[in-house]
């Protein structure tokens, strides 16, 4: 039997045709040699190939702490560089030892209360400094926070409320009462409320790797807010790795605009301060105003910022753009991010580098990273090549591996795969399972079609 392959140049090179013919023999032989099974079940992958997808393109091995945690990053952090400037906003300057106090006192006041390991506190607070002190103050506790931003309406609100089995929820003075059925304390802008009320020292860690960080709701597909547990290991690992690759130094601005419903928030906020960055803290609501952003931008000299690629498309359009010099890394993540809009940014600020990360909430924030200096067929551009310590896999309906080029379901493993879903064990056990390909921990099915990458597209 003889076979040729004649293709059209213009959409196919040798190397593609190559691999299509040698799945095409496979499936021949796989035909011949079992003849009864159904064809959905016929092997496409030679066996050097399916070592590729799953083992080469997954080398992501890093040495990180075993037993770190948010916490302890940021406790170093402050013993290294005490005095220096640690979070912005407005006209309030905190140094490291100050935002380190007064999370202190809060966490102690948190654990005279009760909260311990895996307990719960709601957050209901606009981008503020007592924001940032309420989620460190939550995770020195022991404890884990649960973002409930005020912009959402009420009946979703109390839906996540009563979801999570929140009892103590974090407020501000013009946002208390809005919640009912909750204790609600208040962290006052104008006053410090906690000031002599608690110690200032670092209370005995409760809260390890292995327990909750945080937990944010996505309603996903459902439509019904479902919450997200995700680990300090999986953050830690998160954050180190985005430390080993953008390096921030005490140089460094990082601007928090991020709402915190979102999970790019997470990093937005502790990464500077476990690196001895300064942190910035936009005004509510000044994440929507390219305006603003310019401004502050330039005035605070940020290096540091995210966007949505729709939001960078029209942060480029605003005339302060090209002004914004100081910024050195702009992240991407949370749309596909066009080739279009990719060039655009490049030629507006050539200085600052241009990552696309990709990561779903059931993961500590991104799981594939993509250098945008580099060439990328196609509309969009690639999500990359995995993180450290994490697997991506493109799997087919059966759960088996797909060749290079070939659409299937796009799977995550590693330690940055998130608990579950709070309190919803079926869902859980729907979307998370054992990893079956050796590499230990668990996977995460997203749903999400995606085609195999070619080697070099990592």
């Amino acid at each position: 039997l003889g076979l040729q392959f004649e293709y059209n140049t213009d959409l196919f090179d040798a190397q593609t045709i190559e691999r299509m013919a040698a799945h095409y023999a496979v499936l021949l032989e796989g035909v011949v040699t079992a003849p009864e099974t159904p064809v959905q079940d016929l092997p496409l992958l030679v066996e050097a190939e399916r070592a590729e997808v799953v083992e080469d393109f997954n080398r992501t091995t890093a040495d990180y702490p075993a037993d770190a945690t948010l916490v302890s990053l940021f406790e170093a952090q402050v013993a290294r560089t005490p005095d220096a400037i640690a979070l912005v906003h407005e006209d309030t300057e905190l140094s490291y030892a100050q935002l380190n106090a007064r999370a202190n006192a809060l966490a102690h006041r948190l654990r005279a209360a009760g909260i311990g390991a895996e307990s719960l506190v709601g957050v209901h607070m606009e981008r503020s400094p007592e924001m940032v002190v309420a989620l460190y103050g939550i995770l020195k506790a022991g404890g884990a926070y649960v973002p409930l931003d005020p912009d959402y309406p009420e009946a979703r609100l109390t839906q996540m409320l009563g979801a999570a089995g929140i009892e103590l929820l974090l407020t501000q003075t013009h946002l208390a009462g809005r919640l009912k059925a909750v204790t609600e304390w208040v962290l006052d802008r104008d006053r410090d409320t906690l000031a002599g009320s608690a110690p200032a020292d670092n209370p005995a860690p409760l809260a390890g790797p292995d327990n909750a960080a945080y937990v944010i709701f996505t309603s996903g597909s459902t439509g019904q807010p479902k919450g997200v547990v995700n680990e300090h290991r999986g953050i830690v690992n998160r954050l180190l790795w985005m430390q080993s690759e953008y390096a921030l130094n005490a140089a460094d601005r990082v601007l928090q605009k991020t709402p915190f419903s979102f999970d790019v928030s997470v990093w937005e906020f502790f990464w500077p301060l476990t690196a001895g960055a300064r942190l910035v803290i936009a005004a509510p609501g000044g994440h929507r105003d390219s305006d603003y952003l310019c401004q502050l931008i330039t005035g605070q000299a940020i290096t540091t910022i995210h966007f949505v690629p729709s939001m960078l498309e029209s942060f480029l359009a605003d005339a302060g753009a090209g002004e914004c010099t100081s910024l050195q890394r702009i992240i991407v993540s949370g749309e596909a991010l066009t080739n279009d809009v990719r060039a655009r940014c490049l030629a507006t600020l050539p200085a600052a580098g241009l990552h696309n990360l990709y990561g779903p909430t059931e993961a500590a924030i991104d799981v594939t990273y993509w250098d945008c200096r580099e060439d990328s067929p196609g509309a969009s551009v690639p999500i990359g090549r995995p993180v450290a310590n994490t697997q991506i896999y493109i799997l087919d309906a059966a759960g088996r591996p797909v060749p290079v080029g070939v659409p299937g379901e796009l799977v995550i493993g590693g330690v940055q795969v998130a608990r579950g879903y709070l309190n919803q064990p079926e869902l859980t056990a729907e979307r998370f399972a054992a990893n079956p390909f050796g590499h230990g921990g668990r996977i995460y099915r997203t749903c999400l079609l995606y085609t195999s990458p070619s080697p070099r597209d990592l």
